[in-house]
């Protein structure tokens, strides 16, 4: 019996080299496979363990990179980073092509059942691939409520889920109404959960550096929105069609 493999893959983008982290299911035939995008710090092993789990449930999973290999826990470090990038819709774009690319070069991958998942930085990346058209299955993101270009969310060609805390300061309810105005207004089969109590990243492990303002972990909360994703992914690419 053979069970999930996983390895470090290298690729360009964004003028660095990232490393991403790519798990296989069992077996050797194709698999519809994911994107998982990580929260504005990068890539760890929060994410490593999501594709792990994906691919313990029959899917190829690439968690990608967003600082060429580099894990950004100092705040304003972070914020210099990241904040240009939201900024920047055809970066955003770059980096998740760049991801996706490799994924599309994996052997086990399914190439007509791919979904995009990601969470704050990586959940808007997400979005962005579907607002430049790309031909995903399923869109889920947490604490990502960003809005697009004029007119271009009417690309996006799947269905989307968010997920995002009513304590979010940095998606607050008028960043709700903005995002669910404009998935409204092009036609997107959109679903928006708002989870009480909740704060930024609340799906992330309380973690041993400094943080924003607004940053906590809800535990029970984190476990909801992770079953969401996985029966958003069971709905629109599941494993055995």
């Amino acid at each position: 019996m053979t069970t999930m493999t996983s390895r470090t893959v290298e690729y360009p983008a964004d003028g660095l080299t990232m490393t991403g982290y790519l798990a296989l299911p069992a077996g050797i035939d194709r698999r519809p496979a994911v994107l998982i995008g990580p929260e504005g710090m990068g890539l760890s092993d929060v994410e490593r363990r999501r594709a792990d789990a994906l691919a313990e449930l029959g899917y190829v999973a690439l968690a990608f990179d967003l600082h060429g290999g580099r894990y950004l826990d100092d705040p304003e470090e972070m914020l210099a980073r990241c904040m240009p990038l939201l900024a920047d819709p055809d970066r955003m774009r770059d980096i998740g092509r760049a991801a996706l690319d490799v994924l599309l070069a994996e052997p086990r991958t399914d190439l007509d059942r791919i979904a995009a998942v990601g969470y704050g930085t990586g959940g808007a990346i997400a979005l962005e691939l579907g607002r430049d058209g790309v031909g995903l299955r399923a869109i889920g993101t947490v604490n990502a409520l960003t809005t697009g270009r004029p007119g271009e969310a009417a690309r996006i060609r799947c269905p989307v889920w968010a997920g995002v805390g009513s304590e979010d300061p940095i998606m607050p309810s008028a960043q709700r109404d903005a995002f669910a105005a404009e998935m409204q207004a092009a036609g997107v089969d959109w679903r928006l959960v708002v989870y009480g109590g909740a704060l930024h990243a609340f799906h992330h492990p309380a973690v041993d550096h400094p943080v924003v303002p607004g940053v906590g972990p809800h535990p029970r909360h984190a476990q909801r929105a992770w079953r969401d994703i996985v029966d958003l992914l069971d709905e629109c690419l599941p494993v055995t069609e």
